[in-house]
């Protein structure tokens, strides 16, 4: 067993989104974890989230009690960004769902498709 590397590069490329639902979903009536504004971990992004997000998304679930989204507000809580579930609005910024993103490989900020 040998240690595993890095093997794409990061750019940071903010004006191309990476992936999102193609089927015209609308997210109206899902739920989301609103937290206190936090930056983005990706070096150089100025970006400043107020929701649990994947690649800017706004991650979004059916269910209010969904055992992922509460798996994501407790990690929000236990580094201090006190979530809060809230029901998603279209005017708090683009979203995808929770398991689409799972399913995309969970995608990321600022890794390019080669």
């Amino acid at each position: 067993m040998e240690q595993g590397r890095v093997v794409f590069e990061e750019v940071l490329d903010t004006e191309e989104e990476l992936w999102v639902d193609d089927d015209g979903t609308n997210y109206e009536g899902w739920w989301c974890v609103r937290t206190d504004p936090f930056p983005c971990p990706a070096s150089g992004c100025d970006f400043i989230a107020e929701f649990m997000t994947a690649a800017h998304l706004i991650l979004v679930w059916q269910e209010q009690d969904d055992p992922n989204l509460l798996k994501q507000a407790g990690r929000a809580r236990d580094v201090g960004r006190n979530p809060r579930v809230v029901g998603y609005r279209s005017e708090f910024g683009p979203s995808a769902s929770y398991y689409a993103w799972l399913a995309a490989g969970r995608p990321v900020h600022g890794v390019r498709a080669q």
